[in-house]
Protein backbone atom coordinates (compact mmCIF):
# COMPACT_ATOMS: atom_id res chain seq x y z
CA UNK A 1 0.00 0.00 0.00
CA UNK A 2 2.78 2.41 0.82
CA UNK A 3 4.08 2.11 -2.75
CA UNK A 4 0.81 3.55 -4.01
CA UNK A 5 0.15 6.05 -1.23
CA UNK A 6 3.63 7.15 -0.12
CA UNK A 7 5.75 6.35 -3.16
CA UNK A 8 8.09 4.13 -1.16
CA UNK A 9 8.35 0.87 0.74
CA UNK A 10 7.47 1.11 4.42
CA UNK A 11 7.94 -1.60 7.01
CA UNK A 12 4.65 -3.02 8.18
CA UNK A 13 3.72 -3.29 11.83
CA UNK A 14 2.68 -6.58 13.40
CA UNK A 15 -0.53 -5.03 14.74
CA UNK A 16 -1.75 -4.27 11.20
CA UNK A 17 -1.80 -7.66 9.48
CA UNK A 18 -3.94 -9.73 7.16
CA UNK A 19 -3.75 -13.33 5.97
CA UNK A 20 -4.00 -13.33 2.17
CA UNK A 21 -3.15 -16.10 -0.31
CA UNK A 22 -1.39 -18.15 2.36
CA UNK A 23 0.87 -15.35 3.56
CA UNK A 24 0.77 -12.78 6.32
CA UNK A 25 0.78 -9.23 5.02
CA UNK A 26 1.80 -6.38 7.31
CA UNK A 27 0.91 -2.74 6.83
CA UNK A 28 2.18 0.55 8.20
CA UNK A 29 -1.30 1.77 9.19
CA UNK A 30 -4.87 0.64 9.72
CA UNK A 31 -5.92 2.74 6.71
CA UNK A 32 -3.47 0.88 4.48
CA UNK A 33 -4.69 -2.46 5.80
CA UNK A 34 -8.33 -1.48 5.19
CA UNK A 35 -7.61 -0.31 1.63
CA UNK A 36 -5.72 -3.49 0.78
CA UNK A 37 -8.41 -5.66 2.31
CA UNK A 38 -11.05 -3.93 0.19
CA UNK A 39 -9.22 -4.76 -3.08
CA UNK A 40 -6.11 -6.96 -2.73
CA UNK A 41 -5.79 -7.55 -6.47
CA UNK A 42 -5.39 -3.81 -7.02
CA UNK A 43 -2.47 -3.49 -4.60
CA UNK A 44 -0.71 -6.86 -4.38
CA UNK A 45 2.50 -7.14 -6.39
CA UNK A 46 2.24 -8.89 -9.70
CA UNK A 47 3.67 -12.39 -10.13
CA UNK A 48 3.18 -13.17 -6.45
CA UNK A 49 5.91 -10.70 -5.50
CA UNK A 50 8.57 -12.62 -7.42
CA UNK A 51 11.05 -10.70 -9.55
CA UNK A 52 9.26 -9.45 -12.67
CA UNK A 53 12.42 -9.82 -14.77
CA UNK A 54 12.90 -13.43 -13.71
CA UNK A 55 9.27 -14.31 -14.46
CA UNK A 56 9.61 -12.68 -17.89
CA UNK A 57 12.60 -14.96 -18.51
CA UNK A 58 10.77 -18.11 -17.38
CA UNK A 59 11.97 -18.64 -13.82
CA UNK A 60 11.40 -17.19 -10.36
CA UNK A 61 13.62 -15.18 -8.05
CA UNK A 62 12.80 -13.23 -4.93
CA UNK A 63 11.56 -9.68 -5.23
CA UNK A 64 13.29 -6.86 -3.37
CA UNK A 65 10.82 -4.42 -1.78
CA UNK A 66 13.23 -1.59 -2.60
CA UNK A 67 13.40 -2.43 -6.34
CA UNK A 68 9.86 -1.67 -7.42
CA UNK A 69 7.87 0.14 -10.08
CA UNK A 70 4.18 0.82 -10.62
CA UNK A 71 3.27 0.39 -14.29
CA UNK A 72 -0.28 0.73 -15.51
CA UNK A 73 -1.52 0.85 -11.93
CA UNK A 74 0.14 -2.47 -11.06
CA UNK A 75 3.07 -3.06 -8.73
CA UNK A 76 6.12 -4.99 -9.93
CA UNK A 77 9.14 -6.03 -7.86
CA UNK A 78 12.59 -6.97 -9.12
CA UNK A 79 15.49 -8.90 -7.62
CA UNK A 80 17.55 -5.74 -7.15
CA UNK A 81 17.97 -2.33 -8.79
CA UNK A 82 20.49 -3.59 -11.34
CA UNK A 83 18.07 -6.27 -12.54
CA UNK A 84 15.31 -3.67 -12.49
CA UNK A 85 17.31 -1.41 -14.81
CA UNK A 86 17.42 -4.25 -17.36
CA UNK A 87 13.70 -4.95 -16.92
CA UNK A 88 12.86 -1.28 -17.46
CA UNK A 89 14.70 -1.16 -20.80
CA UNK A 90 11.70 -2.86 -22.41
CA UNK A 91 9.12 -2.91 -19.66
CA UNK A 92 6.03 -3.46 -21.83
CA UNK A 93 7.53 -6.52 -23.55
CA UNK A 94 8.82 -7.86 -20.24
CA UNK A 95 5.38 -7.49 -18.64
CA UNK A 96 3.82 -9.26 -21.62
CA UNK A 97 6.34 -12.12 -21.33
CA UNK A 98 5.80 -12.30 -17.58
CA UNK A 99 2.05 -12.49 -18.03
CA UNK A 100 2.52 -15.30 -20.56
CA UNK A 101 4.75 -17.24 -18.13
CA UNK A 102 2.62 -16.67 -15.03
CA UNK A 103 1.67 -18.83 -13.11
CA UNK A 104 3.06 -21.84 -14.99
CA UNK A 105 6.59 -20.65 -14.14
CA UNK A 106 5.88 -21.76 -10.54
CA UNK A 107 5.89 -25.41 -11.62
CA UNK A 108 9.48 -25.24 -12.91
Amino acid sequence: MAYFKDGKALKGQSKFFLEHNGAQWRFSSQDNLDDFKADPSKYAPQFGGYCAWAVSQGYTAKGDPNAWKIVGGKLYLNYNREVQANWLKNVSVNIEKGNANWPTVLAK
